[in-house]
């Protein structure tokens, strides 16, 4: 297996990580979500991509684990990490190439497809959402769902602001993350991994610090009406169980002018961990329908 790590150097004087694995001309980077996660959660694209003859680029954004961590509050903005995209794709080399955004690097992949998608090849768009307004709805409804007692207890907890305390935490993961999160049974090393060195301040700052609220820069965030500029062969993929709403997923493919969709009827939020088998057929396909000239919206 070809490896090879790139460090970036960005206008800004600051360095981040990449690392190219496998040799193909079916290139795809991948954009993690968060925001302030790492590549690592997406381990598991090689076992299943460079089989397929398919060279993938993991990449770590300015503020996560492998690159730069700088202390600077006002870089932690989705038009600066728009850009910081393109630095990283000049600086690899990247050209006529396929885009992965999961969650926040979806929004991050629809950012950059509506600013460079002169470079693009294909898109894919994973668990994501198209507005923070339908994503705070969706959330409020997931959240009223559960247990009374779970929500009464938790309330108490927010109310008297400890949110970050064990018993609000194992809340959350009981009664929501297990079900919208992650649905194995045993967490996935490498998710485990690339929580526990999440940059907080990047998601305070963009998301804000509620469970089911967006309450930061992102508050506002909505591109309903610009995907129909998005004239790229698009994969738009989800779990049937995501925290985001399927149905806005399929909205969203119904939007883009050459896209195709897919749920994963037993999948979450992290679908390329408890639904894999079909989670990446559908990225393979949709690669090579590409590549072969044969892609067509559904």
């Amino acid at each position: 297996m070809e490896k090879q790590t790139n460090i970036i150097r960005l206008a800004n004087g600051y360095h981040v990580w990449t690392r190219k694995v496998g040799e193909s001309p079916i290139k795809v980077l991948l954009l993690h979500g968060g925001p302030g996660l790492t590549h690592e959660y997406l381990e598991n694209f090689q076992d299943y991509l460079l089989p397929e003859g398919i060279e993938i680029y993991f990449y770590d954004q300015l503020g996560s684990y492998f690159s730069d961590q700088p202390d600077e509050p006002e870089l932690w903005t989705i038009e600066r990490f728009c850009d910081e995209v393109e630095e990283v794709r000049i600086g690899l080399g990247l050209d006529d190439f396929y885009l992965y955004g999961h969650s926040w690097g979806g929004m991050l992949a629809i950012e950059y497809a509506l600013k460079y998608g002169e470079s693009l090849k294909g898109l894919i768009i994973s668990n994501t959402t198209a507005s923070m307004k339908s994503w705070d709805k969706h959330l409020l409804e997931l959240r009223n769902s559960l247990p009374a007692e779970v929500i009464e207890r938790m309330e108490v907890l927010e109310q008297l602001g400890k949110t970050d305390a064990e018993e609000y935490l194992e809340l959350y993961w009981n009664f929501f993350g297990k079900k919208y999160v992650c649905r194995m049974e045993s967490m996935s090393e490498a998710v485990v991994r690339s929580e526990a060195r999440i940059n907080e301040q990047i998601t305070e700052i963009l998301l804000g610090t509620a469970a089911f609220k967006v309450e930061g820069l992102l508050e506002d965030w909505d591109r309903w009406d610009a995907l129909q500029k998005i004239y790229i062969p698009s994969l738009v993929i989800t779990g049937r169980f995501d925290m985001m709403r399927a149905a806005e997923m399929e909205e969203m493919a119904r939007l883009l002018p050459m896209s195709r969709s897919a749920i994963c009827e037993n999948g979450s939020h992290l679908t390329m961990w408890d639904e894999p088998e079909s989670y990446f057929q559908h990225l393979i396909t949709f690669l090579k329908d590409v590549e072969g000239g044969s892609f067509d919206s559904e």
